[in-house]
């Protein structure tokens, strides 16, 4: 089927605004909703797609942001010697005599709006506010969460600082990332003095894999507001997916450096007691020497030693356990270079460490009252943060074999709190509730049994078994030996010993990086000097745009006619650029061409629509949304050379990547070969 201008009729749009469009739309259509300025040139059927080299910037330091949920923190390293990861060592604050190399995402305020803190610092002060004071300054922690569950993200969504003021996310999260930035920058100049100049420094922002376009695009916007990078200098901020950078990083391991959790000592002792995977690879590796030529390659290579004894098309699982959401991904490695193919497009869920913490939330509703705890968080929202500390520092703890109970220690401004506001003190609260696994103990703290600690995890390692066996029952990832747990919540002794206790038996791997907290950052890291390494990726949707079609009785809907001229159309086609769960190699482009639909015209407009289906036929389908708009910015015409076209027909040639983290757009003038300001906006909806 050719589209409307392939049939010669150029004054039709894919989809114009009433007062430009000579052409009516069906009632109902969206159509009439939306503007542009453009129409098609190309088929519908497009040509095979294109493979371009990525350009690469320029750098002499990768600098890497791993902005978590519940942490952050940053690495670098040095273009001249790629593998050696230097790390924040200890962090201002935190608990005497341990060191942090990442620290709480925790931002304040002060109460006019102005930066005042970040991580430890920031908790720490506001811990030390006078109750009445602290009402008056904006905290704000675990924020990043909102950016995720926000299903209308725009430059105007707003985030409520734990005293219920309100302020924009874009600005919070501005302030998060110029603090690194200050912070990573004053460490390099204290490393290299003569080296760091603005344009030498390749930043790298970590997102999780199952964020949507929005919110890839929302973190870039942060990062020029915070003064990373310009919009000029784009090319110098990459966006690294959680998952990827774990898997990038976890290939230069040596075994000494995991834990399989599948080789644990006999009689059920503690979790930590494991032996190192090193022993239960040995004969393998024995067998590797004698047989496979290829992994002396490999070693030497810098791949780690568990990769040499993976075999070409080997697939293994990366499953990234963070605070907020768990992420995961399936990739293929391919030799000789051992780059990585992902498998299935990545997916997963908000099934991070804060579930747990709101579980721990509801317990205190059952027992104290809900109208209570929202009050309290309310009115004294500094003593709420100390609460929440002392549940974390406990629920870190949390074994399946732990024998004694748990001591939670209550604020005394809770305590007090609660009597004023109920008239009677916490130890009758706990009598009273339906709630028999916590007990008042003598030391004046919340007591809960090791059994209803586990009971908090649950519900959310539950959701990770659950996604990562529905994964696991994909026909595209049958053959999977390994899965890798990482992330912060990986740390967590009850996570392990449930996700070995589902998978075990499948004849599934799992192991655990040492260093299993660390592991995103500092493939991040490893991410930004080498980004080609994951060759291939899946599209997570379908993405297209809406064109009019010949119409063909029987095929189109009758509802879909518009006769212009004597001739027959069908409306609001949905042209596919690329299918949800495509395999799309990084650089291949898919190109289309467009011409202005007036003379003189200088912006385009083009609207696109995404779907998780893959075979959607028209954007008014179920399903089917306008998801953001392609941009071209043109100048003004000049005297167009002899390139085979008519005057009256600019023809403008944009090339779309759907294969790299985030989709890119390039677009060239045809008539004068030069480069036409292009960009994808999915934040105007």
């Amino acid at each position: 089927m050719l589209t409307v201008p392939e049939m010669g009729l150029q004054g039709l749009y894919i989809s114009s605004s009433p007062e430009r469009s000579p052409v009516p739309s069906p009632p109902g259509s969206p159509r009439t909703q939306e503007s542009c300025g453009i129409a098609p040139l190309t088929p519908s059927q497009s040509p095979k797609p294109e493979t371009r080299a990525p350009q690469q910037a320029s750098f002499s330091v990768v600098v890497a942001i791993d902005f978590g949920t519940t942490s952050s923190g940053y690495a670098f390293s040095f273009a001249s010697d790629p593998e050696a990861i230097h790390m924040m060592r200890k962090w201002e604050g935190g608990d005497p005599g341990v060191a942090h190399q990442k620290t709480p995402t925790c931002l304040l305020l002060t109460p006019e709006g102005a930066f005042h803190s970040f991580g430890y610092t920031a908790r720490d002060y506001y811990h030390d506010l006078d109750p009445e004071e602290a009402r008056d300054w904006l905290y704000f922690e675990k924020f990043k969460m909102k950016i995720h569950s926000a299903t209308d993200l725009t430059l105007k969504t707003q985030l409520e600082a734990v005293n219920g003021k309100k302020m924009l996310a874009l600005e919070v999260f501005a302030h998060a990332l110029r603090f690194f930035k200050e912070h990573a920058l004053q460490e390099l100049r204290e490393q290299s003095p003569c080296m760091l100049e603005k344009d030498a420094v390749r930043w790298v922002l970590t997102v999780p894999a199952i964020w949507k376009q929005p919110a890839k695009q929302f973190m870039r916007e942060a990062a020029y507001l915070a003064g990373l990078v310009s919009r000029e200098d784009a090319e110098k901020l990459l966006i690294a997916l959680e998952p990827e950078a774990a898997s990038v990083y976890c290939r230069k391991l040596r075994l000494h450096q995991l834990m399989d959790l599948s080789s644990r000592t006999a009689g059920g002792g503690r979790l930590g007691e494991r032996r190192s995977i090193d022993s239960s690879f040995r004969h393998a590796r024995e067998q590797l020497r004698r047989s496979r030529h290829s992994r002396t390659f490999l070693v030497e290579s810098g791949v780690g030693e568990l990769w040499a004894e993976l075999q070409e098309g080997d697939r293994y699982m990366v499953a990234d356990c963070g605070g907020g959401t768990v992420d995961l991904t399936v990739h293929q490695l391919e030799q000789p270079h051992g780059t990585l193919k992902e498998l299935y497009k990545a997916s997963g869920g908000p099934y991070g460490a804060v579930g747990v913490d709101l579980a721990f939330e509801q317990l205190l509703c059952r027992i104290f009252g809900e109208d209570f705890i929202a009050k309290f968080k309310r009115q004294r929202p500094a003593a709420w943060v100390d609460l929440t500390i002392a549940f974390e520092a406990r629920k870190r703890t949390a074994g399946p074999h732990r024998a004694g109970a748990l001591n939670i220690s209550l604020p005394f401004s809770f305590i007090d709190f609660y009597r004023k506001h109920r008239g009677h003190n916490v130890e009758t609260a706990l009598r009273r509730s339906s709630v028999n696994f916590v007990k008042w103990s003598s030391q004046g703290m919340l007591r809960m049994s090791c059994e209803a600690m586990n009971e908090l995890f649950q519900p959310t390692v539950s959701g990770i078994i659950q996604h990562i066996e529905m994964l696991l029952a994909r026909p595209e990832v049958q053959g999977v030996k390994l899965l890798f747990l990482v992330g912060g919540f990986a740390e967590s002794a009850v996570l392990q010993h449930a996700v070995q206790t589902a998978l075990g038996t499948r004849g599934l791997r799992v192991v655990v990086p040492h260093d299993v907290g660390l592991t995103i950052l500092k493939g991040a890291v490893l991410f930004g000097q080498a980004p080609g390494v994951v060759r291939v990726r899946r599209s997570p949707l379908t993405y297209g745009v809406g064109v009019l079609n010949r119409f063909v009785p029987g095929h189109h809907p009758p509802e879909k006619l518009l006769v212009r001229d004597g001739r027959r159309w069908c409306t609001d086609v949905f042209e596919r650029f690329v299918a949800a769960e495509q395999s799309v190699a990084l650089g291949e482009e898919v190109r289309r061409s467009y011409c202005p639909a007036r003379p003189g015209q200088r912006r385009v407009l083009i609207n696109l629509y995404c779907c998780a289906a893959e075979d959607a036929r028209f954007i008014t389908d179920p399903g089917v949304r306008k998801c953001g708009a392609l941009s071209l910015e043109l100048e003004p015409e000049g005297c167009p050379e002899n390139t085979g076209t008519s005057p009256n027909r600019r023809e403008i040639r944009a090339a779309m990547q759907f294969g790299d983290t985030e989709i890119k757009v390039t677009a060239v003038d045809v008539s004068t070969n030069r480069s036409v300001r292009a960009a994808i906006d999915f934040l105007s909806n």
